[in-house]
This record gives structure tokens, sequence and C-alpha cells, in this order.
């Protein structure tokens, strides 16, 4: 969707990665399975900025991978708050959980391995900031899931909705039809103020009202 000079540029005039996310960064692309699943440089400093405007007490993320979004946002809590993240694949447990130990949030973030919307049930927080990054096909559950659990004001963003510039050309195959449908049936919400940011693969940004 960004030509690869238009990334740099915008690379160029965002603030650096520390080390800990360049290490990351090397770590998912040399170790891991569909690398470009990471948030990376510029996306990651979009999610780190939305998160300090608005000092959140308590994220969601749904959708950890290996940590480095889960980083990003944590830069914008407040003191005293904490981070809860999702994931279900175990074997990137030991790889995820070094990459949060070498992190000044370590003690700010509550990582789960498990079905998302089971582990959903046993949080009862309100929060400030969702961050919607699993599998695609379940977008609108978890947006249903936890949106009572956002606070008014609060914020809801949901990774990967222009799908490689498939909902753009208007794909028939089934991912791009849920992520097609998931879109409308924001847009057709009454309940919040949104926006698609074309940040990498689209950010759909959600406010509550």
């Amino acid at each position: 969707m960004v030509s690869d000079e238009l990334q740099q540029l915008l690379i160029k005039y965002c603030e650096p990665e520390d080390q800990l996310l360049q290490h990351i960064d090397r770590q998912t692309n040399l170790k891991v399975l569909l690398p470009r699943m990471l948030s990376g440089h510029y996306q990651g400093r979009v999610l780190s900025m939305l998160s300090k405007m608005i000092s959140p007490k308590r994220i969601l993320e749904v959708g950890t991978f290996t940590g480095y979004a889960t980083l990003c946002l944590a830069e914008g809590l407040t003191e005293d708050g904490f981070i809860y993240t999702l994931d279900i694949n175990a074997e990137l447990e030991d790889m995820v959980r070094e990459n949060f130990a070498k992190s000044v949030f370590n003690s700010k973030i509550k990582y789960t391995i498990g079905d998302a919307q089971e582990s959903l049930k046993s949080i009862t927080e309100t929060f400030d900031l969702v961050f919607i990054d699993a599998d695609k096909k379940n977008n609108g559950t978890y947006y249903d899931l936890i949106f009572e659990q956002v606070r008014p004001g609060g914020l809801i963003i949901v990774d990967n909705v222009l799908w490689s510039g498939k909902i753009v050309n208007n794909a028939q195959d089934k991912d791009t039809k849920n992520i097609s449908s998931f879109n409308d049936k924001i847009n057709e919400d009454t309940r919040v103020e949104k926006l698609i940011l074309p940040v990498r693969d689209g950010l759909f940004v959600i406010r509550k009202k």
C-alpha cells in the first residue's frame, strides 16, 4: 500500500526504535514464521503516539505475536497502568517472555497464552485502549466481546483492515470478505467515531462515544 520510498521517508521523520525493539524486529525476521505480522518501526511509533495521547491506565491487546506492539503500546501507560496481552501461540511464549523481561515495562505486562475468547471471560477491567491484531475472521467477535469494557472516550484499534490492498481492489476471497464485512460493521456502528489510517496494512481507529 505504501511505496518503499515513502516508507523510508516516514521512518526518517518519526522517533527511532530503541535497542530492544530493534532486537525483536531482527529476531522475528530471523526465527519466526510470517515475520511480516510484526508491527514494525513506523506502525509501532503510531501505536506509541496514540497510547501516549490518551495516557491509558488499562490496555488490552488481542494478539501478542513476538511482543513488539505490546511494548510500543506500553510506552503510554500511566505509572500504575497495566497492559493485558493475549495470544494462542505457545511456541512463541519463551521468546516473548524473554523479550518482555528485558523491558522496563515488564512489571506492567500481563501476558496470557490461550484462546482469547476464553481468556477475556476472566478479565473484568475497564479499558482505555484496545488493540485487536489476531485472527482476522474473529475481529467482529473480539470487538463485541470487549466493547462494554471500553470506557467512553476510549480507543479500539484494529490492524490489517486494508488487507494488503485487497479491500481496495474488492477481492472476493473468504479472508477479504470477512475483513470487508467487519469494516462495514464498524462503519454502521453509531456508538463510535471512526477512521482508517493507511498505515502499513491499515489501522482502524475507533473512538467510543
